[in-house]
This record gives C-alpha cells, structure tokens and sequence, in this order.
C-alpha cells in the first residue's frame, strides 16, 4: 500500500474503523451526555460530560482534519457557529479583511460582530491582491484574520490562496479560507499556505440534506486549536453525537459525490454557456471564466459541483425558469446527491450582490443528460 493513499480509500478509512468494544464496523452512537468516573474521581476513558467532549465528535473532527491534512479540527453546530469561533479570535481594535464576494450569512456576521466587539472590517475584491495588501496594511492598522472564499458563493469568483495566505501573513493575520463549495476533494487550502479552514459541514460533508454542522480545521497543532476548543466548551456550541455520527458516514462517499457532481456541473455549465436564453455562467471549469487558469492550477480536483447562469429577461425570466424544473428542487442549501435551484438575490436580500437574473445551481449525482433535458424544457 502507498505512503498516500488514493482519495476514495481515504474518505473510507477516516470515516470507518472497527468498534474496539464489539468489532462492530458500523460505529456505534454514543447518546450519552454523562460519563463515569473512577473511584479516584479520575476519567481515564478521556470523556466526562458531553459539552466537552464525546467519542462519535472526538472521531468526526479527527476525520475531517486527515481529510484537510490538518492537525486537528473543532465541531460545531452548524457553519456559522464554526465562523463565530473564528471571529471570537478578534479583539477589540483588531482589524479583519474579508473577501466582498462570499456567503451572505458570513458577511452579516462580519458587520455584526466586528461592530460588537469593536473590532475593524475591510471588505476587499479578494481577486485584487493590491486592493488586499493595500487593506491589510492600512496606517494603524493591526490585521488579524484575513478571510478567503474559493471558489465564492454566487459568483463563482476563484482567488490566488497562495499570494493572499503569503500577503496575509507578512501583515501578522491568520488566514482563513472557506472550503465549503470546493471541499478537500477538488482543493487543500493548507497547501497553499492557509492557517485555518472553515466548512458548512451541512453541505458536502453531510450531502443528503439531513444534517446542519460545521467544522474549522487547524494547520499546525497548538494553541489556536486549543483556543477553539475551549470556546467550543463554554459557548456549548458543539455538535450533537448523532449529527457527528451522520456526517461521518457520509464522509466515506465524499469523494465518490463531489467528482460525480464536478463532472454533471461540467456538463450543465457546458450546456447552458451555449444557450441562447442564458446570458453568461459563472463556473471556473469554462475556460471563458476569469479564474479558469487559476483554477487549474488550484483546485486540483476538480471544479465542484456549483453554478450560477444569468438569464436573459430579468428576475422574471429567471423566476419562471426556476418554477418550471422538474429534477431541480426549488430549495436553498447545496452539496447534496438531489440537485437544487434558487433565485439567489431574492434569498439574500437587500445588499445582495447576486444579479437580479441570476440563478444558483447544485448539480447533485443525477445524470446530467437528466438535468440538462430538465433545463432545456425550463429554458422554452
């Protein structure tokens, strides 16, 4: 066997081992939220009182973390509280550059909380790494995070990780890229220098839509993850044994999903480039994407399973397209083996910056000649 395995024999392997207890290979659930103690008062099974830790938590951030090549990871209850662990990092006076383009949730919270703590925010073109320097290294400033989204939710927009991470840490920040739509499968941020990586676990790490989590992963060991963890304790913010145990199975097919759903979005972004009712797409697999290069050299598994495409005719059109898909569930999330559809200004709201015709695609595991002929039929 190799040093390195292949990806599909990882995601296998950090998602199943034997039970110890019984052999089982299916892991057990551990619903617990107290342990016993020994005579002496001591816990030498490691696990005490389920906030600060369980085993199905302690072997789903293990699993993710191997997956990340990282050296250790937090588990949260959703994605946004794995953001909040992050942003718990500022202090007051500390400055956080973010990319302008990235998950709408994200952005609200950076506003909200930097305002709270009384910490800065720049929010920067992230493709620009002139406009990110000249940010990080504003008079007085003291950079702390700098925040990146790879390919970025809804434009599709792909930025050097490796120039950012290396301009980041010159000004004395932390890196942080969210790797939720790329997933270790199609990019390894680590390798391009990054110091902490962010994942809406609900998305691809779940896959089925039945599961709400998130993880942030560390690089190096040390005290940055033992700062998470600590605030993973007393925020109560962890994730429950049974939603730990799903993730985790699902990761064992991570793999197998996110290249089956690279090659169907090829295909559809492919299709729909070509369409005379479609006004331009945004996916870093066209060689006409501004990141497309990029992309090659980065995401070196592939170019995910998200999408978007303008439609010619407005919101209108765009809205009629959507309400005529058959397979193309009309639902807001992503990275699940069910493909969706959504007019994404309208769920974001007032700032948006999604285009009022465009339209945000998840291809799932169908076959795209399905999706393609459900898009040709909205498309009429």
């Amino acid at each position: 066997m190799s040093e390195q395995p292949g990806l599909n024999t990882l995601c296998v392997h950090a998602a199943h081992e034997s039970d110890p207890a019984t052999g089982a290979l299916a892991a057990p659930i551990h619903l617990s939220t107290t342990f016993e103690r020994n005579r002496d008062g001591s816990y030498p099974r490691g696990y005490s009182y389920s906030r600060e830790g369980t085993p199905n938590r302690a072997a789903l951030e293990a699993c993710v973390a191997q997956l990340e090549g990282g050296a250790g990871a937090a588990a949260f209850a959703s994605g946004l509280a794995a953001n909040m662990s992050v942003l718990e990092l500022l202090s007051a006076g500390d400055l956080l550059v973010a990319s302008q383009e990235g998950y709408y949730g994200s952005l609200r919270q950076f506003r909200v909380f930097v305002e709270r703590r009384g910490a800065r925010l720049e929010l920067v073109d992230a493709a620009d790494a002139a406009a990110v320097e000249a940010a990080l290294g504003q008079r007085g400033a003291r950079p702390r995070l700098l925040w990146l989204e790879t390919p970025a939710n809804p434009l599709l927009s792909v930025i050097d990780l490796q120039a950012l991470a290396a301009l980041g840490h010159a000004a004395g920040a932390l890196v942080v890229c969210d790797n939720t739509f790329a997933t270790p499968v199609c990019q390894r941020p680590f390798d391009f220098g990054v110091d902490l990586i962010v994942h809406s676990a609900t998305k691809y790490l779940g896959g089925h839509s039945d599961v709400l989590g998130g993880v942030v992963v560390v690089r190096e060991p040390g005290t940055l993850l033992e700062r998470l963890q600590e605030w993973q304790r007393m925020a109560g913010a962890a994730l429950a044994p049974f939603d730990c145990w799903l993730l985790r199975r699902s990761v064992a097919t991570l793999a197998l999903r996110v290249r089956a759903q690279s090659a169907g979005a090829l295909q559809v972004a492919q299709f729909l480039a070509r369409h005379e009712r479609i006004e331009r797409v945004f996916y870093p697999g066209l060689p006409e994407h501004p990141g497309h290069t990029l992309a090659l050299r980065q995401m070196r598994g592939g170019f995910g399973g998200m999408l978007s495409a303008c439609v010619v005719g407005g919101r209108e059109a765009a809205m009629r397209v959507a309400a005529r898909t058959r397979l193309f569930a009309r639902a807001t999330s992503l990275g699940a083996v069910e493909s969706l559809i959504e007019h994404r200004a309208s769920i974001e709201g007032a700032g948006t910056r999604a285009p009022e015709n465009l339209l945000r695609l998840s291809v799932g595991i169908e076959e795209p000649e399905d999706l393609i002929a459900d898009l040709a039929r909205a498309l009429e």
